[in-house]
């Protein structure tokens, strides 16, 4: 009769594969995850004044091949055309695998692209459209009336718009006399974030009309006037 401890041993042998395996040194190695793509999240092809901060801050998020997010990636920026900046330039991804970064456009440019890229993957490309000044509106105080050499009861506001009548701020305004004598305050001045300047103007002693100037770069000149009486 054929002995059955053969079998036995085996048996036992294919028993303990299990508890082998869970020595260290006999567990198969896992492969970690590896940085596959770089996605944008949100700030891409927005538009605003050139020279400002853009309102949406730009963020990007890298995938590991599994498509779960990656941590502790280091992340960078750069301008590509346009100038301006992206503040920080290099940042480290969060547990979502995400950075988050603010762009100034340059002043002076419409078309203006960045690239964010990270160890390994490829790059991406994020794009915005800068608005440049292209008029000047009197927002507020033109053709008043007032007594020769006094001052004009409500103070000129003068607006510097681009496309689409969007505002700009940043832009120097110089004022001037042009007729009528009187004077201005101040000269010159830097929009705000309304794209506006504020003006007093106090009349010459010229009576019946009188006109000021508004010049802003290539901008311009607008005539603003008033009648002294």
């Amino acid at each position: 009769m054929r002995s059955a401890r053969p079998f036995s041993l085996l048996a036992a042998l294919f028993a303990a594969i299990p508890t082998l395996l869970a020595f260290p040194g006999c567990t198969k190695p896992t492969e970690a995850p590896a940085a596959s793509r770089l996605t944008i999240v949100q700030g891409h092809l927005q538009m605003a004044p050139a020279g400002v901060v853009l309102p949406t801050a730009i963020v990007l998020r890298v995938l590991a091949t599994d498509g779960t997010p990656m941590p502790k990636i280091p992340i960078s920026f750069s301008v590509l055309a346009g100038g301006g900046s992206v503040d920080p330039a290099t940042a480290i991804s969060d547990a979502n695998g995400e950075v988050k970064a603010r762009w100034t456009l340059g002043p002076a440019s419409q078309v203006q692209t960045m690239v964010g890229s990270a160890p390994g993957v490829e790059p991406v490309t994020l794009s915005a459209l800068g608005v440049l000044p292209n008029d000047m509106i009197v927002a507020q105080g033109n053709n008043q009336t007032a007594k020769v050499g006094a001052a004009l009861t409500v103070p000129l506001v003068i607006r510097v718009i681009g496309g689409n009548n969007v505002p700009i701020p940043g832009q120097t305004v110089a004022m001037t006399i042009a007729s009528g004598g009187g004077s201005l305050s101040p000269q010159s001045a830097v929009t705000n974030a309304l794209g506006e300047v504020t003006v007093r103007w106090t009349l010459g002693p010229q009576l019946g009309l009188q006109t000021a100037t508004a010049t802003s770069g290539s901008v311009g000149p607008i005539t603003i006037t008033a009648v002294g009486n």
